[in-house]
């Protein structure tokens, strides 16, 4: 079971190059086994675009399931945050943008829950979440 994260949900939705890439990810993904979304990518893209029937129609359509969070990644997803806010006090500096906890539980609940993420912001994923197999868009 593959994860998706927010960026590639809301690349799908749009009308230009990044939707065929998402298109193509999801599509790769789908034909090894299920992809699911969780209810903070859900609630993100909601939030974003503000279609709530859209979205839902547009995962049912192409086959995103839904995969609810467990207690034990919400639980890694706070440990994450705090060891990201202790480096970002080591290192003495403030990110230009914070990661804020849905991005750890995007992040716990692939690691824990699936098999990997497919998503446009690697780095951040690979950096915190090592193990996790991270899967992202390729432009066509």
């Amino acid at each position: 079971m593959i994860a998706v994260d927010t960026s590639v949900i809301v690349d799908l939705l749009g009308d230009d190059a990044q939707a065929e890439s998402a298109e193509a990810s999801l599509r790769a993904a789908l034909s090894h086994g299920p992809v699911v979304a969780c209810e903070v990518v859900v609630s993100e893209v909601v939030a974003g675009l503000g279609r709530g029937s859209q979205v839902l129609d547009t995962l049912e359509e192409v086959g995103i399931g839904f995969s609810a969070l467990e207690l034990r990644a919400a639980a890694r997803a706070g440990e994450m945050q705090r060891r990201y806010h202790e480096r970002m006090r080591a290192e003495g500096r403030h990110p230009l943008s914070p990661r804020t906890v849905p991005d750890f539980l995007i992040g716990a609940h692939a690691l824990l829950q699936c098999t990997g993420l497919i998503t446009r912001d690697a780095g951040f994923f690979r950096d915190y979440f090592k193990g996790l197999k991270v899967i992202v868009p390729k432009a066509s």
